[in-house]
């Protein structure tokens, strides 16, 4: 059969075939193979796709937006206290706090002013100042406390508290 006398269907198909079939070849299989394993890995073992909601974190970090966690933030060291962290409680439920209390400390908010250990804590990123007051509480050991950066929030809507060190997965990569 001549190259006139084939069906346009074929005729389209012998374009199509010798466009794309020259440029596949095993190298480009193995650089795509290679570049999805990698993505994969990345995606998830190193950052981790968050979303932020909520109030309990403005003006530092405003809601509604979406952020990369980095997971190695803590491989080598231990969270410290001013570290904004982000928390997995459930499975795809992240909050983004920041840590005040470290284990063995006592935590306490008098008067809008947190104290650790009984001695006041200056804290030039709360820009929101409330007069809630807690009860001194004893941090356990392996865990972390705690608390967002609008504090003139109620203190019934923040997701406050220990939280096990196991349950932060890393830092935000703003």
């Amino acid at each position: 059969m001549s190259e006139n006398e084939l069906p346009t269907s074929e005729k389209i198909w012998r374009v199509i075939r010798n466009f794309f079939l020259p440029r596949l070849n095993r190298w480009f299989f193995l650089r795509l193979a290679v570049t999805v394993v990698l993505a994969v890995i990345i995606f998830k073992y190193l950052l981790v796709p968050c979303v932020i909601s909520g109030a309990s974190m403005e003006p530092t970090v405003h809601s509604s937006g979406f952020t990369f966690c980095w997971r190695g933030s803590y491989w080598r060291k231990a969270p410290q206290r001013g570290d904004i962290v982000i928390i997995k409680y459930d499975n795809n439920i992240y909050f983004l706090k920041r840590i005040v209390g470290l284990p063995g400390e006592t935590v306490e908010f008098r008067d809008g002013k947190l104290f650790i250990n009984g001695i006041a804590q200056d804290e030039p990123y709360v820009k929101f100042n409330s007069d809630w007051n807690m009860h001194p509480e004893t941090v356990e050991s392996g865990h972390f406390y705690v608390v967002g950066d609008n504090r003139s929030m109620p203190i019934v809507q923040h997701q406050k508290g220990a939280v096990r060190a196991k349950r932060i997965i890393g830092q935000p990569a703003f």
